[in-house]
Parts: C-alpha cells; sequence; structure tokens
C-alpha cells in the first residue's frame, strides 16, 4: 500500500479516512466532499456471481416508476437487529453476536499464535488449513455464548476483503452455509472499515464526518514490527507489536540513530521497508543471533536487543506522527468540522502508539479515539456491527442459494482499496501494480449514487 489511505499494494497498511456515512466517505487521498442523500440504498456486495458480470444492484426506494426494484428497509431504526459477523481474513478465526443497539451478546476468536511464531508470520495455506478446523466450532461458541441459535439472527455479515483469499474463502463459505440454509440475508463487509465502524459501538457520541487512522499488520508498521521481533529472537507467540514494546521499556530509544523513512515525501504516504532495512543491517553488526532467544541471552546482548527495539518503535511511530500531522491539516482545511480521530487496527493497540497519537491530536485541537484493544486486532464484532450499519441503510444481499455447491465462484476481495488518492498527496515516485486490484468500496458508491434514477415530481 502507498498511503496514509492506500489502495492496497505491497508496501502500505495504513489508512486515514474522512468518513461522512458508512461507506460514504472520502479519504485523505481522495478529499472531495462528497454530498449524498439522506437516505442512501447502497450497491450490495454479492458473494457468488460470474466473474464476467456485474453484481446486481440495489435501485433507490425514491426510483421513478420505470425501476424493476425498489429496496424499502422499515427496520432501519429497529434497536433489535441481531448479527452474526464472521471474520477469517488473515490469521485469527473470529466470531461474534452483536445486537443493532449496540450490546456485543458474545465474542469469540481462535487465535493462530503459535503458527504465527512456527513460521515467522502467516503461512497462507496453513493459515487457511487452520481457520478451515475451528470456523464451525467458533460460530456455535459465539451463538452458545450469546444463548441464541441460528433462528435468532437477522442477518450475516462476513468479511470478503481484503485478506488473504484461501482464508476468506473459509469465512464466506461458512457465513453463506447459515445464511442459506436459514434464508437470511447476507453483508459483505470491507476489512478496514469494520476497523474504523467499530467506535461508533464503543462511543455513541461519534458522528459523522471523523477522521479514521487504520493500523493494520499488512506489510506496514505491524509487519515492521514482527520482522524486527524475529530478528531479534522474541517470543512471536504474541505478534512483534507486544514484544517490541516489552524489550523496548529496556532501552535507549536514542542509542540507534535510525533514519525515518520519506521525509522527502511531503505527502501522506508510507512505507518502512528502508526502516526494516535499516535494523537488519544493525543486527547483523552487533552480531545479534536471532536463533539464541532473548531469554537465552547475555544481559549485554539483551540491552543491545532492547536499544533496538526501542530505537526502532521511536522512529516507526514518529514517522506515523509526521504523516498523521499532515492528513490532519488537510482534513481540517476541507471539514473543519471534524473533532475525532479514530485510530483502530491491530497496532493500536500498542501503548506507545496511542500516547504518540495522543500528543499530535491534542495539538490539533481534536479528540482521539480508540476502542479497546480487544476490538482494535481482528475481530467478529467490528464485522457485526458493520453488518448492523449497513443493514440500517439497506446495503445487504439476499439470502444465497440453500444448496450452493461447494465450488461456487465467490466474491473475494483480497485487494481492495477503500478509496481514491487525494491529488494533492500523490506520489509520483510510488509504484502500484493495479492488476488484480478491486475496485474501490468509495468508487462504488459514487458510481451508483450517480446511477440512481431522479425521483419524479
Amino acid at each position: 500500500m502507498t498511503g496514509l489511505v492506500p489502495t492496497l499494494s505491497s508496501r502500505i497498511s495504513w489508512r486515514l479516512n474522512l468518513l461522512h456515512k458508512t461507506t460514504q466517505y472520502v479519504t485523505i487521498r481522495a478529499f472531495k466532499a462528497l454530498r449524498i442523500p439522506s437516505r442512501p440504498v447502497l450497491p450490495p456486495l454479492s458473494s457468488a456471481f460470474p466473474l464476467n458480470s456485474s453484481p446486481p444492484r440495489l435501485v433507490s426506494s425514491y426510483s421513478n416508476k420505470s425501476a424493476a426494484v425498489q429496496m424499502q428497509n422499515p427496520l432501519s431504526s429497529d434497536d433489535n437487529l441481531v448479527i452474526l459477523g464472521i471474520e477469517t481474513s488473515c490469521d485469527d478465526t473470529a466470531a461474534a453476536v452483536v445486537r443493532s443497539s449496540g450490546e456485543i451478546l458474545s465474542q469469540v476468536v481462535s487465535s493462530q499464535a503459535d503458527l504465527l511464531a512456527r513460521y515467522g508470520g502467516v503461512a497462507p495455506k496453513m493459515a487457511e488449513q487452520a481457520h478451515a478446523q475451528v470456523i464451525d466450532q467458533v460460530v456455535q461458541e459465539a451463538l452458545d455464548k450469546a444463548q441464541l441459535t441460528e433462528m435468532d439472527l437477522t442477518a450475516v455479515a462476513v468479511t470478503i476483503g481484503p485478506g488473504l483469499s484461501l482464508c476468506l474463502r473459509v469465512g464466506v463459505q461458512k457465513a453463506r452455509k447459515i445464511a442459506g440454509r436459514l434464508n437470511l440475508p447476507i453483508v459483505g463487509v470491507h476489512h478496514m472499515e469494520a476497523h474504523a465502524l467499530v467506535a461508533r459501538l464503543v462511543e455513541k457520541k461519534l458522528q459523522f464526518p471523523f477522521l479514521a487512522l487504520l493500523i493494520s499488520v499488512d506489510d506496514a508498521i505491524g509487519e515492521a514490527y514482527d520482522k524486527t521481533a524475529k530478528w531479534l529472537g522474541l517470543d512471536m507467540r504474541r505478534s512483534g507489536g507486544p514484544a517490541i514494546e516489552e524489550l523496548a521499556h529496556e532501552g535507549d530509544a536514542e542509542a540507534v540513530k535510525f533514519r525515518v523513512p520519506m521525509k522527502q515525501h511531503k505527502d501522506c504516504n508510507f512505507s518502512y521497508a528502508g526502516l526494516k532495512n535499516q535494523v537488519r543491517l544493525e543486527i547483523e553488526a552487533q552480531s545479534i543471533n536471532a536463533e539464541i532467544p532473548i531469554s537465552s541471552t547475555s544481559s549485554e546482548d539483551r540491552g543491545a536487543r532492547a536499544n533496538i527495539a526501542a530505537s526502532f518503535q521511536r522512529v516507526a511511530v514518529l514517522h506515523l506522527e509526521e504523516k498523521c500531522q499532515r492528513a490532519i491539516e488537510w482534513a481540517l482545511k476541507i471539514e473543519p468540522s471534524v473533532k475525532y480521530l479514530v485510530a483502530s487496527g491491530g497496532v493500536a493497540s500498542n501503548k506507545f502508539v496511542r500516547s504518540r497519537l495522543n500528543q499530535v491530536v491534542e495539538r490539533n485541537a481534536l479528540q482521539l479515539l480508540c476502542p479497546p484493544p480487544s476490538l482494535c486486532t481482528d475481530n467478529g464484532v467490528m464485522i457485526a456491527w458493520t453488518g448492523v450499519e449497513h443493514f440500517r441503510v439497506g446495503r445487504y444481499d439476499p439470502p444465497p442459494p440453500a444448496n450452493e455447491p461447494e465450488d461456487a465462484q465467490l466474491d473475494l476481495r483480497p485487494r481492495w482499496p477503500l478509496g481514491e488518492e487525494y491529488a494533492e498527496g500523490r506520489s509520483d515516485a510510488r509504484s502500484m501494480r493495479k492488476a488484480r486490484i478491486h475496485q474501490s468500496l468509495t468508487s462504488l458508491i459514487q458510481a451508483s449514487l450517480l446511477e440512481q434514477p431522479k425521483p419524479t415530481v
């Protein structure tokens, strides 16, 4: 990915979005004022249709007489909607049941920490197999903890992208089986949007528009934390973030003079490739052997590793601070009413990251909102809640066939951007592969709104 609001290329996975409505927003890379109807009808994200066809499109409830379909949503204000959310985009299998009132009825996560430790990161095929082994148990446990059955559900929400296609498939197939068997609507969810919207479940005062910094672990700062932790011989069963943060407390953050990445780029793009290379070279220069776990090293060696961890963390987060400051300045020029910055995603649970972000936000007279750590990392609650948000505005697909074959062609979106690039923030040096990138969620919404028939007088 290549920006504070990237389009899911391989380098960046941080997004700072200006959310105007559920999926009705512009990003820092696309800062254009969207003026949308008060009751938009959003395009569905079908989970099974031929690749050479277009997903079906919902037609506005105020469409003219020639419209073939009219979509009404009488339940939009109902606080008794019950949504099951399923998340399998990467390395954790998660499910949750959430009521539209905001009540979390259950939350279950099956971690793949042992696999992460064994392979030093996510191995897609192994992750897929792990998802397949536990998905039935995780979903059933979520229902049991909620003291509900499938018959009590209003709809099923599931992550369809972005993520690893092998992993996404497991969750989508499970969601479609349940929805097909019970004749339930199904909501396809954008994983990163869910990270942003879960803040509205936690904080009722959070209204649109607001800024959202989405901190993921896909080859960005989270991946940099993981690689650094692995090279330092740290325990990877909790992932690199907590391991680095803990060790950094013992070190001197000024001991190693790492360079802040992309200082010459006056935009909001991120890249941690250069910093990772600096860390690797420093580890080699100090002859640190990652094969020797830190628990077995001498005090001198442990001190050297702690200094590298602290220095890495300082520069990694400083890179974030600088880009965030620029993004906030741009956002406030366009939307002066913005009062909140939401930080979510895996690394947002890092206390050091939160404290530094809070300083940036306070300097700009904004407020920082972060979901609790359990809702920052990948979870089913954020998927279920995003399902609630979309269901309320009529964005959902009809029930899938009850007898859908196992080899049905599924709409999985491994590379699926949220928004468009803001012209002032575009980096000419950026190289991004566009092949196999699904049309951005924002583009789909904008196109749908333009295609809506005008209301008759």
